[in-house]
């Protein structure tokens, strides 16, 4: 901003409520004018001002008289009045320059030349800079006088302060974001920084983890130090993480700054009615979301579709709703365009939060929200089947906060808790696939406990549920999930789902080391003919964990169950199935003696698996590639072909074996 004073006739900061855009301003200035000279001329736009007082506010800020002048600042206004700017009420009496007013509007307003021309004169004389401070209420009024200013006046240089930029030619724009919470690793930025101020010596933790939930607003921390006078550290942290600072009340200079809620509330009134319901019903929303996700949500009878984008758009130039991701970028592993991206801040999702509860709308749109992620989930489970499983796996990760809080957010009622359950059984392949088996599993045991109706979305669910306790090698619980999921899929004639339960009891047999009981499993699943191929790993990837049940065998049968496998594919881009076969091919070579060839194959499946993040794969992976190596370089027998130690362990002298069977979810 100091750098554009200079060149600029007209610098604009903006930001979203109390991020600090008046007091930096104002600092800014008292800098320039100290080590330059001159003075301010400052209005506060948002105190008092009504309609037609801009310029006569300007006027008295620099000591000229205004009252020659009211009925040409009376004019401007009326042509550029905002709405919730109130007006002179029916029916008052006149005065005299009520009477003075045109009649018509062909008749042309007073052109005020002469008071523009004293005031540029004015500033020229004492270098002064105009400051039109928190310009929102009267918006338009500003950006028409601003020009007329720098016409007249073509020296001049004014700064502007508000929630959305003024929209002239002449314009910069400095966008004032949030404080940064860290500047790196172990270093505290200076949001922690403002925060010390206040507290005294603290735990830098517990510094961090308050600044972090009020996301380096400066406004939020100033009115949670204040909280510190009846609390602790460690309960304002807990606090603000649990319900925010909304409701947070301190000494301000203005009442709008007094809490969080009033800063809002004050943005609020401006917006209209439908950029105010389409701002409430986002609140439902907790991460960032895209066009679509934002009509499912707001999109009712008194907000059509069609209104939703550029209500955000609104909300966007107005600061409230933040934009994490422009339009016009490239999907990297399909080429399609890439839709933008927003995020409502959490003070502002919280307000919203309440306008949402008072208008009695919250449960339809927990409602839109939840049925809108199972869509997400279910073209998610589609596209895993498709040509590239990586679009899939970037949904998923896109909508991940959205997702996590469509599974976790307590239902409403049966209704509610089925789209729940939906969305958990098509992510299938995030769990079981992915190796995200132990989060999967939590949601799954959950969400059964909530929809006890016998449907064959809760038999897919029981078979999920026993799938990834299989993986997990919780073989009890996995036979009595898998128990109650074929007596409910014989009861709906699921003949797909009695093929995936074989399918896992052939993985049971496989972690029991029983490869003959494996192979019987997997050759009855890989019989099967999928009526629904978008669910569950499908007679393929049977034929491929039939491939690794054969490998210690039958090297000519497993080679033939790999190869099957593949012709058996959805698309070639299924990383999934490859890599998978791949390891069989590996396995088998191993077990019959080509090291050099099972080594190309290891090698070939781990980069593969990488792509796919299965941690239960690339362990067995890593051990078999470890050992192949050695073979290989020192000519030795192949270790680990007597079937000793499980191949999904790690081991090694001095290590204790472990299990790989989930996949973290890794932190923000």
């Amino acid at each position: 901003m100091s750098g554009l004073l200079g060149s600029a006739p007209l610098v604009t900061l903006t930001g979203g409520p109390g991020v600090g855009k008046s007091v930096l301003a104002r600092a800014v200035l008292d800098e320039h004018t100290a080590r330059r000279g001159g003075t301010v001329v400052r209005v506060a736009c948002w105190d008092g001002l009504t309609e037609g007082g801009l310029l006569d506010a300007l006027l008295r800020a620099a000591g000229l008289p205004d009252a020659a002048h009211r009925d040409t600042a009376r004019a401007l206004a009326h042509r550029t009045a905002h709405p919730c700017v109130s007006k002179p009420a029916r029916g008052r009496a006149a005065g005299p320059a009520d009477d003075r007013r045109p009649d018509s509007a062909t008749t042309a307003p007073p052109t005020g030349g002469a008071a523009l021309a004293a005031l540029g004169t004015y500033c020229r004389q004492q270098r002064a800079t105009v400051l039109l401070d928190d310009c929102d209420p009267v918006l338009d009024e500003c950006a028409l006088l601003v020009r007329r200013l720098l016409r007249a006046a073509p020296g001049l240089r004014i700064v502007a302060t508000a929630r959305h930029a003024l929209g002239l030619a002449e314009e910069r724009v400095v966008r004032i974001a949030p404080l940064p919470v860290t500047l790196g690793e172990g270093i505290a930025g200076p949001a922690v920084e403002l925060l010390a101020t206040r507290t005294g010596p603290a735990a830098p933790e517990l510094l961090v983890t308050v600044c972090q939930a009020l996301e380096g607003s400066p406004l939020a921390i100033a009115l949670a130090a204040h909280q510190l006078e009846r609390m602790s550290l460690p309960q304002l942290a807990a606090q603000v993480g649990a319900d925010g600072a909304l409701f947070y009340s301190g000494p301000a200079a203005t009442v709008r700054h007094t809490s969080l809620y009033a800063a809002h509330a004050a943005g609020y009134a401006l917006c209209s009615p439908t950029d105010r319901r389409v701002w409430a019903r986002l609140s439902v929303l907790p991460g960032d979301f895209d066009p679509w996700l934002a009509g499912c949500v707001c999109t009712s009878s008194d907000v059509p579709a069609g209104a939703v984008e550029g209500a955000l758009e609104r909300l966007r130039r107005a600061s409230v709703v933040e934009c994490v991701r422009d339009a016009g970028g490239v999907h990297e592993d399909t080429g399609a365009a890439l839709p933008p991206r927003y995020r409502l801040p959490r003070a502002a999702r919280d307000f919203g939060r309440t306008q949402l509860r008072e208008a009695g709308e919250e449960a339809a749109a927990l409602r839109r929200f939840r049925q809108a992620c199972a869509a997400l989930a279910a073209e998610a489970q589609i596209a895993w089947q498709g040509p590239n499983q990586q679009v899939a796996m970037r949904l998923v990760e896109d909508e991940q906060h959205n997702l996590d809080a469509a599974l976790t957010r307590p239902p409403q009622d049966a209704e509610d808790a089925l789209s729940a359950l939906e969305i958990a059984v098509s992510l299938w392949f995030h769990w079981a696939a992915c190796g995200f088996r132990h989060e999967g599993r939590a949601h799954l045991d959950r969400l059964l406990l909530l929809s006890r109706e016998d449907t064959a979305l809760r038999a897919r669910a029981l078979w999920l549920a026993g799938y990834l306790a299989a993986q997990e090698q919780a073989l009890t619980t996995a036979e009595e999930l898998l128990r109650q999921a074929w007596t409910a899929a014989v009861m709906h004639a699921d003949s797909d789902g009695l093929a995936r339960i074989a399918h896992v009891h052939g993985v049971l047999a496989l972690y029991r080391s029983d490869p003959a009981t494996a192979v019987r499993c997997l050759e009855e699943a890989t019989r099967h003919r999928s009526r629904d191929p978008w669910f569950g790993p499908g007679p393929a990837h049977s034929g491929a964990l039939l491939a690794i049940a054969l490998a210690p065998l039958d090297a000519e049968r497993a080679r033939g169950a790999a190869r099957s496998a593949w012709e058996e594919r959805h698309s070639d881009g299924d990383f999934w199935l490859y890599s998978t076969i791949l390891y069989a091919d590996a396995l088998t070579e191993r077990a019959h003696g080509e090291p050099a060839a099972a080594l190309r194959a290891c090698r070939k499946a781990l980069v593969a698996k990488k792509l796919v993040g299965d941690p239960l794969f690339i362990a067995g992976a890593r051990n078999m590639l470890a050992g192949l190596r050695r073979a290989v370089r020192d000519g030795r027998p192949v270790p680990g072909c007597d079937g000793d130690s499980p191949w999904w362990q790690r081991r090694g002298p001095g290590v204790r074996p472990q299990s790989f069977f989930s996949r973290l979810r890794a932190g923000p």
